[in-house]
């Protein structure tokens, strides 16, 4: 009896992946709740488990692109189990002869071909010839001092290979942007002393209380609920003739990881605690590192924040995340010298960057929406008091 391992529906619109990974060998024996493969889509990755016990035999390989719904490798039953300890020599011979290397010869003597053309004309004999593609060869850096290939050309010097779902559908989603709204962007910047006196001050009791510490990005997050709050607009997005208007506030956090950026919603952001948005921030983080956000944790969001900072940006314009008309870029703390009340002052200053859609938010809005932040940002008390 054998099980059919077939790619599941890992959520609407979702019509198919690519298999980055499969965690087990083609024939080896697996137990119920093992992990197969690791699925890329265009917004999440997915791990598959077995559901029953024996041994696989795997139909699709790594990096090719599948369908919902379609059978990529079969579960051999219990039954069936056994019988690979009488086939596994058969099975163990097979990859060799496919993946063995290449005889150092062959490798040696491939770029032969490309410059033995070029001095046959020229070539008298066949010392003449030896010769003039041994040059060739060693002006390319093709062979070592003792005649070895140390960088044949067959290597190249591009690496080309196809996009991943995921990585396709950002770039997708940030043309369709470009095209379908008329993005502004306007800045300012705000003096981060307050928050960083505060934070320092309490960090240590907020940890304790806690058990997580305090960021930046709670303040941003309450920041921003402030000046959405003041400016309604902003909390708005287009769909077709309809303005919609939303009266939540589910804010997108981007976050970087290796297979891209993604953005998961902290949900009902006004109603959350400092504490409790940190804690949300952590578990997100953590998904993140192990790939495991789902499509759940991304959908839904009003407005985005997006921290170019951590990364040393000092100003960027960031890009709309449809069908949303704002996001706040945060960029790097930078010691600058500023003029407070004629004085010449040093402070840790952030520029602060807000793209929106011009088809709903007018320039008044958004420099208000802008300064709103900024005023919570440089008087921290103000979000503990909810002014």
């Amino acid at each position: 009896m054998s099980l059919e391992v077939k790619i599941p529906s890992v959520g609407e619109s979702i019509t198919s992946g690519v298999i980055s990974a499969w965690h087990k060998a083609d024939g080896e024996a697996v137990t119920k709740g093992d992990t197969l493969l690791t699925l890329d889509t265009d917004k999440v990755s997915t791990d598959l488990t077995a559901e029953e016990s024996g041994v696989i035999r795997i139909q699709v390989q790594v990096g090719e692109e599948v369908n919902i719904g379609q059978v990529v490798a079969v579960i051999e039953g219990a039954a069936t189990a056994s019988a690979p300890v009488a086939a596994a020599p058969v099975q163990a011979a097979a990859p060799v002869a496919v993946a063995a290397p290449a005889p150092a010869p062959v490798q040696a003597a491939a770029p032969v071909p490309t410059a033995a053309p070029a001095v046959a004309v020229a070539a008298s004999n066949a010392d003449t010839l030896r010769a003039a593609v041994e040059s060739a060869n060693q002006s390319l850096g093709v062979l070592q001092g003792n005649g070895q290939p140390a960088n044949p050309l067959a290597e190249g010097r591009i690496t080309r290979k196809k996009l991943t779902p995921l990585r396709r559908k950002i770039a997708a989603q940030l043309v369709s942007a470009q095209h379908q709204a008329a993005i502004l962007t306007t800045f300012n910047e705000c003096d981060m002393s307050a928050v960083m006196k505060l934070r320092s001050e309490m960090q240590d009791a907020f940890v304790a209380e806690h058990g997580v510490k305090l960021g930046f990005m709670s303040f941003f997050i309450k920041a921003v609920v402030s000046a959405l709050k003041a400016c309604p607009a902003i909390n708005a997005r287009m769909d077709g003739d309809d303005l919609i208007l939303n009266h939540f506030f589910d804010i997108g956090v981007a976050v970087g990881t290796e297979k891209g950026l993604m953005v998961p919603v902290v949900r009902d952001a006004d109603q959350k605690s400092f504490a409790r948005l940190e804690k949300d921030l952590a578990a997100y983080a953590v998904k993140a590192r192990e790939g495991k956000i789902e499509l759940q944790d991304l959908q839904g969001g009003v407005f985005t924040l997006s921290n170019g900072g951590i990364y040393g940006s000092l100003l960027s314009t960031p890009i709309l995340n449809p069908p949303q008309s704002g996001i706040l870029g945060m960029h790097k703390i930078q010691e600058r010298p500023v003029a407070i009340k004629g004085q010449v002052v040093v402070r840790p200053m952030m520029y602060l960057a807000l793209s929106y859609d011009h088809r709903i938010v007018d320039g008044k809005e958004a420099v208000t929406f802008l300064v709103r932040v900024k005023d919570c940002m440089e008087n921290p008390m103000r979000l503990l008091l909810g002014l």
